[in-house]
């Protein structure tokens, strides 16, 4: 009888727990998840208003001096700035969200006033004990570049593993989305699938400069070894265009994916196997001199074709910490280039830290290394090298002192000009409810 009672007891107790810790294991980077730590916390949604001075020596637009030259310049510029970030469950569903919005104006340089957004969200459905909708939104517009985005503390995806738009070089408006939606099927507590796809695109101000349009589907099989380790196997496509352009890119993609809890805090994850990419690029080129003597043509188009076979990789070592995160991650991937080279492999690499303290602290700091090898188009080598830091500090009751800095050195051994040095920094007060310092990731 008294065992009878037991087993009831602990049935009636698995039964009322929250769906989402049926199956807690090591995050898996091939489907984008975020540490897992991250993914179980739940953040209270709050919002935050900024007011900063700025100053910008990356001001360089598609446009040339007399002599021929591309113009580039620096300026100041005040910068009003708000954005909510959070997280919250319900029994069957969860719902996370970072959003930040600044509206920016510089002194004497008004042609590169704008707007710069950015939204991270990601909603899961729990539909039964065993099936899963997940759907993430990886969206905004820019100008300028600062880096890959990092990992937030509110959700539970890694921005690097959905598209947006990497290395650009000149400061151009950039509108960009990415949606992805993943079923998972959790067949038994240690064996799940996952089949999911995804939709992207960028748009750039400049009619120089390519945008992109692409959707990709991926699927995969992961089989948990023991509490804190598992393994699996995915295929992975991806297929991207470019506006006023013929050129496309087809991506297949096999690997190995291995995920493990190495501490309570502390996870890494990674997959890796082999690619096969092929690219079809249509350029104009000048006609055989016969050909334009018999119909006057000068001018033709020429189709090039190209198959490639590539490693692919990408890793992440991260430790979730009580008032923040530090993570270390890297990878080989093709992408749609920058507006300016079109598909290239990509090599990539990046460090950042992000701390809230319990009284009056907060900081996020990263840095990020990119090496492109364009494979049509334009062709050649370019790279970027990025650092940001971020600190706020409370001063008084929900006001703080904000300041934040980056440098971005570009460089290509083909382009001379390619090879710039930009800076940006930021000060300024802010305000958000509560007694924890103000976010700044």
């Amino acid at each position: 009888m008294i065992l009878e009672r037991a087993f009831r007891a602990v049935g009636i107790l698995a039964f009322s727990l929250p769906v989402f810790a049926q199956y807690a294991g090591p995050a898996i980077l091939s489907r984008g998840e975020a540490p897992a730590a991250i993914a179980g916390d739940e953040v209270s949604f709050r919002p935050y208003f900024e007011l900063a001075g700025v100053y910008n020596t990356g001001l360089l637009g598609i446009i040339v001096n007399s002599q021929g030259v591309a113009q580039s310049g620096a300026a100041y510029g005040l910068e009003l700035a708000a954005g909510v970030s959070g997280a919250h469950s319900w029994r069957h569903t969860k719902i996370a969200l970072d959003y930040q919005f600044g509206a920016i104006h510089y002194n004497q340089a008004s042609y590169y006033d704008g707007i710069n957004q950015s939204l991270l969200l990601a909603v899961t459905h729990q539909f039964t004990r065993h099936t899963s909708l997940t759907l993430r939104e990886n969206a905004g517009e820019f100008s300028g570049y600062y880096g890959f985005p990092g990992i937030t503390s509110t959700v539970p995806f890694d921005p690097t593993t959905s598209f947006v738009p990497a290395t650009p070089f000149f400061d151009n408006r950039v509108i960009y989305a990415a949606t992805q939606a993943d079923f998972i099927l959790q067949k038994t507590a240690r064996l799940s699938f996952d089949l999911g796809g995804e939709g992207f695109l960028a748009r750039l101000r400049s009619t120089a400069l390519y945008g992109t349009t692409g959707a990709g589907a991926h699927a995969d099989v992961q089989y948990r070894l023991t509490r804190r380790t598992t393994v699996g196997a995915a295929y992975m496509y991806d297929h991207f265009g470019f506006e006023r352009v013929f050129s496309s890119t087809d991506v297949h993609s096999v690997v190995g994916t291995y995920s493990t809890a190495l501490t309570q805090h502390l996870e890494f994850s990674v997959y890796g196997g082999m690619m096969r990419y092929e690219t079809k690029f249509v350029q104009t080129v000048p006609v055989d001199p016969s050909i334009t003597a018999l119909f006057g043509i000068t001018l033709g188009n020429e189709v090039t074709y190209s198959l490639g076979y590539s490693p692919t990789v990408n890793a992440r070592l991260a430790k979730t910490y009580k008032q923040g995160v530090a993570y270390i991650s890297g990878g080989r991937m093709v992408i749609p280039g920058n507006g300016l080279f079109l598909t290239s492999t990509m090599n990539m690499g990046m460090v950042g830290y992000t701390y809230t303290g319990l009284r009056r602290w907060s900081m996020d700091a990263n840095f990020s290394y990119s090496e492109g090898t364009s494979l049509a188009g334009l062709l050649g080598q370019y790279s970027d090298t990025v650092g940001t830091i971020s600190i706020s500090r409370k001063i008084k009751k929900s006001f703080h002192a904000i300041a934040s800095f980056s440098a971005s050195k570009y460089g290509s051994p083909g382009y001379s000009y390619y090879n710039q040095v930009f800076y940006m920094a930021r000060i300024g007060i802010g305000w958000t409810p509560g007694d924890v310092p103000l976010r700044v990731w």
